[in-house]
């Protein structure tokens, strides 16, 4: 009982601090905050399963882990207002080729970053932009002057 304990406590602290890190995604992490979240797994292991190095302690644990995220995503499924208090808001970091610095700010997003994002997305300019949009997920969803939602191509070149 008390891995179980140890564990829901884990995951929401666990939780708490994701949500503060922002909105990114695992390829956009810097190697810094990489080795941040891999410290903190090993950090969460040893204050989850303390001295308990058995088989049962262990699955108790990830058992733990796993009834949580099923309980936020129902949650999450079933309720708006949850939903957005939980996963946030979708933010609008350009707005008519011009930045939201405000928004920029809150999500600790710089302009080179929302332009090398630009550029994956096959837009050369600012100004060609209607919307850009932060998802909730961490990516950028941007939607053109001409109408046009572009997603980035995360595929290799070199895949057919």
């Amino acid at each position: 009982m008390d891995i179980v304990l140890r564990a829901s406590v884990t995951f929401a602290a666990l939780y708490l601090l994701l949500r503060l890190l922002g909105k990114r995604e695992i390829g956009q992490l810097t190697p810094f905050e990489l080795v941040v979240i891999v410290v903190m797994g090993d950090l969460v292991q040893q204050g989850v399963t303390h001295n308990d190095f058995s088989l049962t302690g262990s699955i108790l644990a990830i058992a733990t882990f796993a009834f949580w995220a099923l309980v936020m995503s129902w949650a999450t499924y079933l309720s708006p207002r949850l939903e957005t208090l939980l996963d946030g808001r979708p933010q609008v970091i350009i707005r008519d080729g011009e930045l939201i610095e405000a928004n920029l700010r809150r999500d600790r997003i710089t302009r080179a970053e929302v332009e090398a994002e630009m550029r994956l997305a096959g837009i050369a300019h600012m100004d060609q932009v209607a919307w850009a949009i932060l998802e909730t997920q961490g990516k950028i969803s941007f939607i053109r002057k001409d109408g046009g939602e572009v997603q980035p191509d995360n595929n290799d070149a070199g895949t057919a």
